[in-house]
């Protein structure tokens, strides 16, 4: 049955966090009274000021609650700043991603008429990084991390690469190529990491003879970057193991302009994340300084994703709408300043507000 009355649950976060989730809220509402979502939005709290008013930055129950709902947005937390969870400093990005298995981080970047960028041309790609595993030493253990100090002078760090992880990740990239322009490029480094890659590359052989319309492309991680720099025209879709997708993702985000650009949502089989591509900013936080595009971009996301789990049209529909908005208000200089408008946050959100309103 088709659905679009989403429970989404909301956490500001840290930093400008407040400030730009108080605008991509503004906007969902806005589709959701144009589109007729019905949607339902459950604010809670989680970061510095769960911290401050019950001890911890996320609380146990905000996971049922999340397991609950339709969807999770997330605003930018401190993470640098939670660094002990026996004195409540959990990382909330990390622990929904690990608790919902969310395996599938997907960053759009595109050029913008009216925005200066340093890319040689126009462009539209997509990074499709895989999220839970890799060389991240807080998602590689059932307990514990996967860096050890080893003496005073040596550490060694381990990277977990399996199977299951890499066949998703690469079925998420060919299924999204397909609705696109119909090209993977698979970023390695099998030349040096023989075993690890070696498999990465292995499963995306193996997805891409399910999509025949799909043409497949193999490109190490270093000379990835370069053609970036030098011709990303040339890419629709990147699919990549975890810290090669993080960092080419934001590369591919300065290149269009700013990683203010960048929407960004983590997906899993059946619960998904919004998440700005950007952090917390604490040193422009309650300036109204803040570009809130991305979190609002990463809705637009987090929309079309249960679009496509519920065969909404009208979901579908929201989600673009929000996409033109944000792609009209920049032309025309209805922007904050780190991408060429004059006005503050909270401007920036009513102007989207208002062409969403609009039509």
């Amino acid at each position: 049955m088709i659905r679009n009355d989403l429970h989404l649950v909301v956490l500001p976060g840290d930093g400008i966090g407040p400030e730009i989730t108080t605008a991509a809220v503004a906007v969902l509402e806005a589709v959701s009274e144009r589109f007729g979502l019905g949607l339902r939005l459950e604010h809670e709290v989680a970061g510095h000021e769960s911290l401050r008013r019950h001890g911890t930055t996320l609380r146990p129950e905000l996971l049922d609650k999340v397991l609950a709902a339709d969807g999770l947005i997330l605003g930018p937390m401190s993470t640098f700043d939670y660094t002990d969870e026996s004195k409540g400093g959990i990382n909330p990005s990390m622990f929904f991603r690990k608790r919902l298995d969310l395996f599938a981080n997907i960053r759009p970047s595109r050029t913008y008429p009216g925005v200066p960028h340093p890319a040689v041309a126009e462009f539209d790609l997509v990074v499709v990084r895989e999220n839970t595993e890799g060389f991240y030493a807080d998602r590689n253990m059932e307990s514990g991390g996967s860096e050890m100090l080893v003496t005073p002078d040596v550490v060694v760090s381990l990277r977990r690469i399996t199977r299951l992880c890499c066949e998703r990740i690469a079925r998420s990239a060919f299924r999204l190529a397909a609705t696109r322009r119909r090209r993977v490029h698979a970023v390695h480094k099998a030349n040096v990491l023989k075993l690890g890659d070696g498999m990465f590359l292995e499963e995306c052989r193996k997805v891409a003879a399910e999509f025949p319309d799909v043409v497949l492309d193999e490109i190490i991680v270093d000379a990835m970057a370069a053609h970036l720099v030098r011709a990303p025209q040339r890419f629709d879709v990147i699919v990549t193991t975890n810290m090669f997708g993080d960092i080419l993702s934001d590369l591919t985000a300065e290149l269009s302009g700013s990683i203010g650009l960048g929407g960004s949502i983590n997906a899993g089989a059946r619960y998904a994340m919004a998440q700005a591509a950007h952090g917390s900013a604490p040193d422009i936080a309650g300036q109204d300084r803040a570009n809130p595009f991305s979190l609002m971009l990463s809705t637009a996301q987090l929309l079309a994703w249960n679009a496509e789990r519920l065969s909404s049209p009208a979901l579908a529909e929201a989600a673009r709408a929000i996409e033109a908005a944000i792609a009209a208000a920049v032309a025309a200089g209805e922007a904050t300043p780190d991408v060429g408008g004059r006005l503050g946050t909270a401007a920036t959100g009513e102007a989207i507000r208002r062409r969403v309103r609009a039509g």
